[in-house]
């Protein structure tokens, strides 16, 4: 998906550029791991610019699977990296100093029902954003290639 001279953006949101940064500085050294919480980085390809966009997210294991979740904080619109695998479902992943690329798809019923549960135990919070939106909040496999 990437190419070693392709610049990538980092989220518009401060904390979490910083929180990329210091992943990426460090090769998951200090970042891996953020407020008791174990984090990847997940690179798309941007929808409508095609640019490569990278975020942290919260994530969970099922098997050798990774799984995340597009809560955006319970805000009625789906994240823009949601967005972005649903057009372009090849993605990077570096989760500790180990990167790798992926497949991205949404969980749907009774995989997105045990996932959710999954993730909700990992982040509890997830309940509290969903209740605050109603949309579905979505479940995300990322599938190493």
């Amino acid at each position: 998906m990437t190419n070693s001279h392709e610049e990538v953006t980092d989220s518009p949101v401060k904390w979490v550029a910083d929180h990329v940064k210091r992943y990426v500085a460090s090769d998951g050294e200090n970042g891996h791991r953020w407020s008791g919480q174990l984090t990847l980085l997940l690179t798309t390809h941007g929808r409508k610019t095609g640019l490569l966009r990278r975020t942290a997210l919260i994530y969970g294991e099922d098997g050798d699977r990774y799984i995340v979740v597009g809560s955006n904080s319970g805000k009625e619109n789906h994240p823009a990296w949601y967005m972005n695998l649903l057009e372009n479902p090849e993605v990077q992943v570096q989760v500790g100093a180990k990167q790798f690329a992926a497949q991205a798809r949404p969980a749907t019923g009774e995989e997105r029902s045990r996932l959710w549960e999954l993730m909700a135990g990992i982040f509890p919070t997830y309940k509290t954003f969903q209740k605050k939106t109603d949309r579905e909040i979505p479940v995300v496999i990322l599938e190493p290639d």
